[in-house]
């Protein structure tokens, strides 16, 4: 009988750490909508960090060539062209916002 209770416990543990893996595979105004429902202990007994770190890691890998993307000059009169640096130097791109 105890033995089918444990079996039961890491089943659900199992079942509702996929359903995190789910939530966290989608939008983030998706997971904000299901998460701000979540209790704090949840974050103690689940691996929600280990799931959030999996699940937006994304796919390129070291040494993988860079998306090719062009963007428009602040006072909008040229573009830049990412792969217009391709086989030149290397290259670093930091996103972000200072305003």
């Amino acid at each position: 009988m105890a033995l089918k209770v444990v079996a039961a416990g890491i089943a659900l543990y199992v079942l509702i750490s996929g359903a995190f893996f789910l939530v966290m595979s989608q939008q983030p105004e998706a997971i904000a909508k299901t998460m701000m429902h979540v209790p704090w202990a949840a974050f103690r007994v689940f691996p929600l960090r280990r799931i959030w770190m999996k699940t937006r890691s994304g796919s390129i890998q070291p040494g993988q060539l860079a998306l090719d993307f062009s963007l428009e000059s602040p006072d909008h009169r040229s573009h830049f062209q990412l792969s217009s640096l391709r086989g030149q130097k290397p290259v670093v791109l930091v996103f972000g916002s200072y305003t």
